[in-house]
């Protein structure tokens, strides 16, 4: 378990920075947790609270109720197999089964080398595209159990490190705001409004009503 790195609490204070909140940054907070350590440390939660002002009961809250988060170490990979209506009458039921095999762990385990972690998961919203499964979120369409083994494959063998970064890591291209290019984020306390809402015209008044 591990509090932010001295870089990672720098990128932190430049994201809490483009909110008019502090604890409006809390969700990307936790992914930058998540990337750091490839799940969500208990240190590193109370670490996040401490920097948006929140409790760390406040930040276990939000970062229990989202399924992307993980407060435990899993695998390199993440392989989500769909088992809901669509992938299930398409094979998905027989896909994950062919994945426990294959890996040789059932399904909420991780392999002993600690290279994959299997879940089967409810819908991915990939419906018309059964039998689907995610690898660390990364989509992978109709895929037979031939295509898995050469997945699995192809991941050990690092021929997919440029398609599948490892766990954690949201996108490979960090975002980063210009001083002069920031919407100019202020406090709404107190009545003020952030840059984005007073910038807007104010929308025209309804016209009256005519009268019966």
């Amino acid at each position: 378990m591990s509090r932010f790195t001295v870089e990672n609490e720098g990128l932190a204070r430049e994201i809490i920075g483009r909110y008019p909140r502090p604890k409006s940054a809390t969700i990307p907070l936790l992914h930058l947790a998540q990337e750091q350590d490839g799940y969500v440390a208990d240190d590193a939660m109370e670490h996040i609270a401490e920097l948006v002002g929140l409790t760390p009961a406040e930040v276990v809250g939000t970062c229990s109720f989202y399924e992307m988060f993980k407060r435990e170490p899993v695998g390199t990979y993440l392989v989500n197999v769909c088992t809901n209506i669509a992938c299930q009458l398409l094979g998905g039921e027989e896909l994950l089964e062919h994945v426990e095999e294959t890996l040789g762990v059932k399904a909420g385990g991780t392999t002993s080398d600690g290279m994959f972690t299997v879940e089967d998961v409810e819908c991915i919203a990939a419906c018309t595209e059964a039998p689907c499964l995610q690898v660390n979120y990364r989509y992978r369409h109709k895929i037979s159990h031939d295509e898995f083994d050469r997945l699995v494959a192809d991941l050990r063998a690092g021929r997919l490190a440029d398609e599948i970064p490892v766990h954690g890591t949201l996108a490979r291209v960090r975002q980063h705001i210009p001083a002069d290019r920031a919407a100019g984020p202020s406090s709404p306390v107190g009545g003020s409004e952030p840059a984005w809402i007073t910038s807007r015209p104010a929308p025209p008044p309804p016209p009256p009503e005519e009268k019966k």
